[in-house]
């Protein structure tokens, strides 16, 4: 079949900024992409990359856009090169939503804290929003105010609370080690309320037999992200040991359709991660993660709070 394709760029402005090791991140740009069939029959995707994870650039992805034909067919769709996985993602998306049906299955969210002392003044609102789950972003200040803040923060959070530190891979070996030192403490002490569930990529991708150490020696588990960020990375990992948890961003992981096979050929136990992207790539997102969650673990899309405007009907916003 032939479809007829346009795309179009946005740029959404967060509430405030998201800081992380990376530095700070103002501004969520991405591209929906639009799939006409020969019946008239539309459907979405979108591409949203984030290159300091591993994905191509926005540039990089705009310029595929507007190099490819106007009709494009399912084997143009999947001749994307694995350079460009948020490409194949979004691409991928658009063709194969069009026949699915949005499953009913209840998935629990964790919500993204704001990094630093804020945290203290925010986590209580998204309780109150129903959520049980949060993610804090580490390693932006002094490890020293960090984990001061972390005690005090566990206090403040409820018995049933759960709580992931995301390193995004700044941390130094003797870092990491005082993190899971003061977590393994935290999550053996009879005076914790809240509990640590994992902690996530706490060095850099290319020090996974540090990662791998550090998994071994410490009881609070770690979790590779930026190490297995696309479907090439997500393998290498896989076939290299690891057998711990994954986050899996599947908005810049590559074709729905060969995640869904590698994670289900592999028993692979994964939380599936927002990219901040609309509701388009979302819902694309979370199908996935209905399918493969092996575990009752909150997948990691808790982000609306970090936009002002409503997504749902967000392509015809474009158009």
């Amino acid at each position: 079949m032939v479809y007829q394709f346009e795309f179009r760029s946005y740029r959404r402005k967060f509430i405030f900024p998201i800081i992380t090791s990376y530095g700070s991140w103002e501004f969520r740009e991405g591209i929906i992409i639009q799939l006409r069939d020969t019946m008239n029959r539309v459907s979405w995707g979108e591409i949203a990359p984030i290159s300091w994870f591993g994905s191509e650039t926005l540039d990089q992805a705009l310029d595929f856009c507007q190099q490819s034909p106007k009709e494009i067919t399912a084997e143009y769709i999947y001749s994307i090169p694995n350079t460009l996985p948020a490409c194949q993602f979004g691409f991928e998306s658009a063709l194969i939503m069009k026949g699915e049906e949005k499953r009913n299955n209840i998935l629990s969210f964790c919500g993204l804290l704001p990094s630093g002392e804020e945290v203290l003044n925010v986590w209580n609102t998204l309780w109150n929003r129903g959520y049980t789950t949060f993610k804090w972003k580490i390693g932006v200040k002094t490890i020293i105010s960090e984990l001061e803040i972390l005690h005090e923060l566990i206090q403040q959070l409820p018995t049933s609370a759960k709580l992931r530190l995301d390193a995004n891979g700044g941390l130094s070996e003797e870092q990491a080690e005082l993190w899971l030192e003061n977590c393994d403490y935290i999550n053996n002490s009879s005076q914790s309320s809240a509990i640590i569930e994992f902690l996530e990529q706490p060095l850099k991708a290319d020090k996974f037999e540090s990662i791998l150490r550090l998994s071994l020696n410490y009881q609070t588990m770690i979790a590779l992200d930026e190490s297995a960020a696309t479907l090439d990375q997500l393998r290498d990992s896989y076939e290299k040991g690891w057998q711990g948890l994954f986050i899996i961003k599947p908005g810049i992981a590559g074709y729905p359709s060969h995640l869904h096979q590698f994670c289900q050929q592999n028993q692979i136990d994964a939380v599936f991660s927002s990219v901040m992207e609309t509701a388009i790539g979302r819902q694309a997102a979370l199908e996935l993660a209905r399918k493969l969650t092996i575990k009752s673990r909150a997948v990691g899309f808790g982000i609306n709070h970090w936009f002002t405007e409503d997504q749902e009907n967000y392509p015809q916003q474009l158009w």
